[in-house]
């Protein structure tokens, strides 16, 4: 670790210790952004005050993030984060640029097919397996057939998961404190009870004891970057995250209600209450592997 790096780790920390602004979740996600420009600021510009970051390093940052292949949406994500803590400064040196002076693209993943094959899932699955990790196996099949967000999975405690089991049916606070019930596929429920089995009762399922929950997820995110060279795919250019699950499951469920008799967009309206937001606009996104999703 550079000296120009510990440098701005420990400006970094002071203004994380009195921030209280935000919930737990946007901290940790702004604090881990936070670190990752400071060790990019400190090995490339050999900068060593938060106080003179510049338009310069901004606009530098962004093109690195591009080149990267980042998604727009994490992009921008990064960048709040950046101007959240340097609003937080006592005296910044420079005033930092907007989204619009960065000319970043729209958030936007219309278009983008993120689904997984099964031939992708089974190969995840089995990569799983053959470490032990159970849960994971679990989790990403709750992706797959429920569209639950991943940090969704992880709050599933054992009261949640015997009601699923008794309803054949997932209740579940999501985004906004929106609470949903999702139906329960029947390959979830010996997955549940195998859980159960093994969890206290009032624990959560999937968060060992005295592991903070981001850590959890943030593992199983990069078991997935980690297999995804092996799983996915000969030749696919589809972007394989927890995330595609959920688009996997939208598109199944889509397909479904047109089978039933919907129009496209009774389809849509009956797959954005599963997933959870009610809004056409963003369902679409979902659907970019269908046609007909976007009309």
């Amino acid at each position: 670790m550079s000296k120009q790096y510990q440098n701005l780790l420990s400006q970094l920390d002071r203004l994380h210790r009195h921030n209280r602004q935000g919930s737990f979740r946007t901290r940790a996600r702004y604090h881990e952004a936070m670190q990752r420009f400071c060790r990019w600021l400190a090995d490339t510009y050999h900068v060593e005050r938060l106080a003179n970051v510049a338009p310069k390093h901004l606009i530098a940052y962004t093109r690195h993030l591009q080149e990267s292949g980042k998604a727009p949406s994490t992009i921008k994500t990064d960048l709040a984060a950046i101007r959240f803590y340097h609003d937080l400064m006592p005296s910044p040196r420079y005033e930092l640029p907007d989204n619009s002076d960065l000319a970043l693209q729209r958030r936007s993943y219309l278009g983008v097919d993120r689904t997984w094959s099964e031939q992708e899932l089974s190969r995840m699955l089995t990569y799983a397996a053959e470490l032990g990790r159970e849960d994971y196996v679990t989790i990403l099949l709750l992706g797959r057939y429920t569209a639950l967000r991943i940090h969704e999975c992880f709050r599933i405690d054992t009261a949640t998961a015997c009601q699923a089991l008794r309803e054949h049916a997932i209740t579940i606070k999501g985004k906004g404190g929106l609470v949903r019930t999702v139906p329960l596929a029947p390959i979830l429920a010996p997955r549940l009870r195998y859980h159960l089995d093994r969890t206290s009762r009032g624990s959560k399922l999937f968060v060992g004891n005295g592991l903070p929950t981001h850590q959890a997820i943030k593992a199983l995110q990069s078991f997935i970057a980690t297999h995804r060279i092996y799983a996915q795919d000969p030749d696919s250019q589809r972007p394989m995250t927890f995330h595609g699950l959920r688009h996997t499951c939208a598109a199944e469920w889509y397909d479904a209600r047109l089978t039933a008799g919907d129009t496209p967009k009774q389809a849509r309206l009956a797959v954005a209450r599963l997933l959870g937001h009610g809004r056409d606009e963003v369902t679409k996104i979902y659907l970019a592997s269908r046609e007909g999703g976007d009309m």
